[in-house]
């Protein structure tokens, strides 16, 4: 439940899908996702109390500030890779347009997340289970 009290907002995971595609200023937000400033201004205040982003005085030397992704928030790329990659695949209509990521490396859309044992094998649904309990250090 904690991870979904931090993450699992409609807004909040947009707005981390726009920082990861490069945005940083609340208006770049805003005109992205179209969402109201009040609800912007909360959603973004969250992610930066939570660790997840943090502001930094913007490059251009304006009084604006940007909004990074911290550490911690770029440990969310997985996940937010994963969220894309099922809307491509489940989300979308026959024929209706949608952007994908590309490897800038290879210049192809990235290959399907998917999780694999050391040896390299996929580890498959219905092949994992609960550990014990652990404490954090």
């Amino acid at each position: 439940m904690r991870t979904v009290d931090l993450v699992g907002d409609k807004w909040t995971l947009l707005i981390l899908r726009d920082a990861f595609d490069g945005l940083r200023r609340f208006s770049q937000f805003q005109r992205s996702l179209g969402i109201a400033k009040n609800i912007l201004s909360d959603r973004l205040a969250a992610l930066v109390a939570s660790g997840i982003m943090r502001t930094e005085p913007a490059s251009d030397g304006t009084s604006y500030h940007a909004y990074v992704l911290t550490e911690k928030g770029l440990e969310l790329f997985d996940l937010i890779v994963t969220l894309r990659q099922w809307g491509e695949r489940n989300a979308f209509e026959s024929g209706e347009e949608y952007r994908t990521l590309i490897d800038e490396t290879t210049g192809e859309p990235l290959a399907r997340v998917t999780y694999v044992r050391p040896d390299g094998r996929p580890l498959r649904r219905g092949e994992t289970r609960l550990g014990d309990f652990r404490s954090m250090d």
